[in-house]
């Protein structure tokens, strides 16, 4: 903990630019939570609940891919100061949503957000090399992919809170001020957040940026294997929709225990990527890591289906997004290693849009198929997809697990 927070005190525009991030993300779950809790009770179903998540996803995957090519053309700390601000206002929409006849305004509120998120994330993710020096970026990499789960954790568990005490507006509200405070955060910063010795390229339409980007992940297998080992737990994080039906029928909770279990979600989202830091820098045992933590993930779900106690519950979402978060960020950061600053908002884009695209189909289907099966049985059905997931993939990776390896 202590080379963390002195990365923070040393890099004054990376803890800046990471602050901002953690406001931001904090906002998202004071919409999220309560949205879940709300609509349920004004629609009489949890197909909207499951319609919001897939609009997120959906809609963020749809314009990932164009959103790539802006964050690699024009300056990363605009195209995030923007976007910041653009959720933030569109966040405030989702204080209409008052009826089932209003329902569809949460739908559209989401998708702004969701569209600004396609380009604050990659544009984040790309500059983060730019922001600290190379003998920090894995710290970097975990501290800033961890800010993910501590939002979770605390902006989960408050946003569960607050809904059921003064309401859902106050959360909506909450929401857009954090996001046009964490725009105004990104604006204070001065340092570079891309390569200043990389010259700026030439307009060039959509399609040939997103051809160049294909072209070299297919060329590069390890880049083709990073981006690929997200769509494992992707496959299982479509059962998220899920919670309040499981544990409203299961366990009888309310907002403050589904509170809980996204918040264990997020604790297990912390945890992981600081557990196995020092193997995102040993090619040796990464892809075999990966895999593992697509396991872990796994099995976890597949208990969830088995399990009588509430405790156990929590204990098993933790450790399973353990597993889920530390696959997300050590890839992540293998991609920060080996893609070039130029092509860096494209690939990272795509690795975004891959996962997003089957966490959308996943959410869709889960969503569907709670009209007819039980949300336990589901839960264990996500477990089952992400373990065969990852079997499939850790087969596909033993030629590079041997060539690593070898290397090493």
């Amino acid at each position: 903990m202590r080379a963390y927070l002195d990365l923070l005190r040393r890099e004054r525009d990376f803890r800046r630019a990471y602050l901002a991030q953690l406001i931001a993300l904090g906002g998202d779950w004071f919409a999220v939570i309560p949205l879940l809790i709300l609509l349920p009770e004004l629609t009489g179903t949890g197909l909207y609940g499951a319609l919001v998540l897939a609009t997120d996803t959906l809609v963020f995957a749809l314009v990932a891919p164009y959103a790539g090519t802006v964050v690699d053309r024009l300056d990363r700390r605009r195209v995030l100061v923007i976007s910041n601000a653009v959720a933030g206002v569109a966040a405030l929409l989702l204080v209409l949503v008052r009826s089932e006849t209003t329902a569809w305004i949460a739908l559209l509120a989401i998708g702004i957000v969701a569209s600004a998120k396609a380009f604050s994330q990659p544009a984040s993710t790309a500059a983060l090399p730019n922001l600290v020096e190379p003998e920090d970026l894995a710290l970097a990499s975990v501290l800033n992919g961890a800010s993910w789960g501590i939002m979770l954790a605390v902006g989960a568990a408050l946003g569960g809170i607050v809904a059921g005490t003064v309401g859902t507006t106050v959360c909506f509200v909450l929401d857009a001020a954090l996001l046009l405070g964490a725009s105004a955060l990104t604006a204070s910063t001065t340092r570079p957040f891309s390569d200043p010795s990389v010259p700026p390229r030439e307009r060039r339409p959509a399609r040939v940026d997103l051809a160049e980007a294909l072209s070299y992940a297919r060329r590069e297998r390890r880049v083709l294997a990073l981006i690929t080992c997200k769509s494992g737990p992707a496959f299982g994080n479509g059962a998220l929709s899920l919670f309040p039906l499981y544990g409203a029928v299961a366990f009888g909770l309310g907002p403050l225990g589904i509170g809980l279990m996204y918040s264990a979600r997020g604790v297990g989202a912390l945890v992981g990527p600081l557990l196995l830091r020092r193997r995102a820098t040993d090619p040796a045992s990464l892809y075999g890591v990966l895999a593992g933590s697509m396991a872990v993930f796994g099995v976890s779900y597949l208990l969830l289906g088995v399990t009588e106690w509430f405790w156990a519950v929590l204990v098993l979402l933790a450790v399973a997004h353990a597993g889920g978060g530390a696959n997300w960020i050590l890839s992540t950061y293998g991609l920060q290693t080996v893609v070039p600053d130029e092509l860096r908002g494209r690939v990272f884009s795509a690795d975004y849009t891959l996962a997003t695209l089957i966490i959308a189909g996943s959410q869709v289907g889960f969503g569907l198929l709670s009209e007819l099966v039980p949300a336990r049985e589901l839960l264990a059905l996500a477990g089952g997809l992400v373990l065969v997931y990852a079997g499939l993939w850790l087969l596909a990776t033993r030629r590079l697990r041997t060539l690593d390896a070898a290397a090493a």
